[in-house]
């Protein structure tokens, strides 16, 4: 369900006006899931593994991040032009209106911080979009699936398979999903917040499951109790973008606050 407009703050922005890839408002969106289908196979997920999640690069507190992200433009949303930073107050703003707990407030401010990768040199494919598993099938229910088909993994004897790697019930935490900045963010910050609200951050982009119901073969009983929390968390992702521009300045003093109780101090990255 939609959330309402007193959840909002406003009224609410059409649903069926959110995520329309077809009106294609601005032209990078369809080049950037060209070349995110093209390049996004298991062994580029394998890389960049290895590559980021030693969290060895920098050592930053939640909001110094939060700032260092603030000149991005994500070029895989159809929706809005914000910065980070406006979209991160935006979504914990909605979910705070919400009498949401705190926990999840500030899973809403950080959920995006992942994005710092394409400040390190990562092009936007991979690292922000929708997200989706490797190492098996592709769902016909990605957004764009047409564009798989330059993909390798798309003629791989054992990945091209529904199960691919896997095994019926193997449990998503077992599950290879395309890089990005869900995948990332959760280990950054995977001690310090409970499993729902990790949940939200690793699958927030993984709209071929919580929304369409696809690879539900490889979910097991946790994925599935979680997966309302999911559901739970991207109302609020999504729907918040209809908001105006938050004032982040006057906003701050109570998100300052709420960090320090969560993050208490650097992180590593």
């Amino acid at each position: 369900m939609q959330p309402t407009p007193a959840e909002r703050g406003g009224t609410p922005k059409p649903a069926q006006s959110f995520r329309n890839f077809a009106a294609e408002e601005r032209s990078s969106v369809r080049e950037f899931y060209r070349q995110n289908h093209t390049h996004q196979t298991f062994d580029f997920v394998q890389e960049k593994k290895r590559q980021y999640l030693g969290l060895d690069r920098r050592r930053m507190s939640v909001w110094e991040a939060l700032e260092y992200l603030d000149t991005l433009v994500d070029d895989s949303d159809p929706d809005v032009d914000f910065t980070q930073i406006e979209h991160a107050v935006q979504t914990a703003e909605a979910i705070r209106r919400a009498g949401q707990p705190r926990w999840l407030i500030v899973t809403g401010l950080i959920h995006d911080l992942g994005k710092i990768l394409c400040l390190w040199g990562e092009p936007q494919w991979a690292v922000v979009g929708d997200t989706f598993p490797v190492g098996c099938a592709f769902s016909d229910t990605i957004v764009y699936p047409e564009f798989f088909d330059a993909n390798p993994d798309r003629q791989h004897p054992v990945y091209s398979t529904p199960l691919g790697i896997y095994s019926e019930g193997v449990g998503l935490d077992h599950v290879h999903m395309s890089w990005g900045h869900d995948e990332y963010i959760y280990h950054v910050v995977r001690e310090h917040l409970p499993t729902e609200a990790l949940y939200a951050l690793r699958y927030h982009s993984f709209y071929p499951w919580h929304r369409e119901g696809a690879y539900d073969e490889l979910t097991n009983a946790q994925d599935r109790e979680m997966l309302r929390w999911v559901k739970a968390f991207n109302r609020y992702d999504l729907y918040s973008k209809g908001d105006g521009r938050p004032d982040v300045s006057g906003l701050r003093p109570y998100y300052e606050a709420l960090v320090d109780e969560f993050f208490p101090g650097p992180l590593n990255w």
